[in-house]
């Protein structure tokens, strides 16, 4: 059965140890681009920024095999295109991407040189979640009442922060993917949105740099269930960000760069598994 061809945006050094982003439910590649900024003067990374099946640029996967599973299968084979089969890489994962990464790890973790996760899917049955309240502390009404109506319902409910500048960086880095997604596709995946079984119970455990970032007002996956990956990986950076929704790095950007910044660094000095 014929895979769909990757989309995909590529920075920095073509030697460097390769580290693939995988972005969210809805929108793309571009989603995560912001935080190329964490890479300032790194000539030692190659980041390799992806659209995965139905959203970006890259075609959806066939209508009879399009679950989470099968988008898991494409992006492990994908990455093992990319990078090499057994070549160490690197993954950051935003909310479903989040989940992605995880069952990557899971079946390659000694191929794995660390992991990020933004607001990661932990859970992807939503009535299994333990969501935070959607709380915003400085509403602007003089911005949200100026933009159009199919654009400011997923900048509220996604996020927490209304300034002007957030504002900006949605425009810029999410608004592009939604346009794109291909929501046929969305819908399908939505029937089969769950792993076959939880990434950490194939794990056990994993010893490389792990950073985990969740918003303190997240209302869509929260920050208690990422709480209960911490025994899986014992090297884990856990921060919960107030102010930060479920689009934390577009809340609260100059935090989630400085800590990618930190967890690369951790990666230079650590072995592989």
């Amino acid at each position: 059965m014929a895979q769909p061809q990757p989309y995909y945006a590529i920075e920095g050094n073509d030697n460097g140890l390769s580290v693939v982003f995988v972005h969210g439910m809805g929108v793309d590649h571009r989603s995560l681009m912001m935080l190329d900024e964490a890479f300032d003067g790194n000539d030692s990374i190659r980041r390799i920024y992806l659209d995965l099946p139905g959203f970006g640029r890259t075609p959806a996967l066939p209508e009879n095999a399009c679950g989470l599973p099968e988008m898991a299968d494409w992006l492990q084979t994908v990455i093992d295109g990319l990078v090499g089969k057994a070549t160490p890489f690197a993954m950051v994962g935003n909310s479903m991407g989040g989940a992605l990464v995880r069952e990557v790890l899971a079946r390659e973790p000694r191929q794995v040189a660390g992991m990020a996760l933004i607001a990661p899917v932990v859970d992807p049955q939503h009535a299994g979640r333990h969501v935070a309240e959607h709380v915003v502390a400085n509403p602007n009404p003089r911005l949200t009442h100026s933009l159009p109506q199919e654009q400011v319902f997923d900048f509220i409910t996604m996020g927490v922060n209304q300034s002007f500048d957030a504002w900006r960086r949605y425009q810029r880095f999410i608004l592009p993917g939604v346009a794109l997604c291909d929501r046929a596709a969305c819908e399908r995946l939505d029937q089969r949105y769950w792993l076959d079984d939880d990434p950490e119970k194939t794990l056990g455990t994993y010893a490389g740099p792990v950073l985990i970032v969740t918003g303190k007002q997240d209302q869509i996956v929260g920050y208690e269930d990422q709480q209960a990956l911490l025994p899986h990986y014992p090297n884990a950076t856990f921060v919960t960000l107030d102010n930060a929704g479920h689009n934390a790095h577009i809340d609260q950007p100059e935090a989630v760069i400085t800590l990618v910044r930190e967890w690369v660094a951790h990666m230079a000095f650590a072995p592989l598994r």
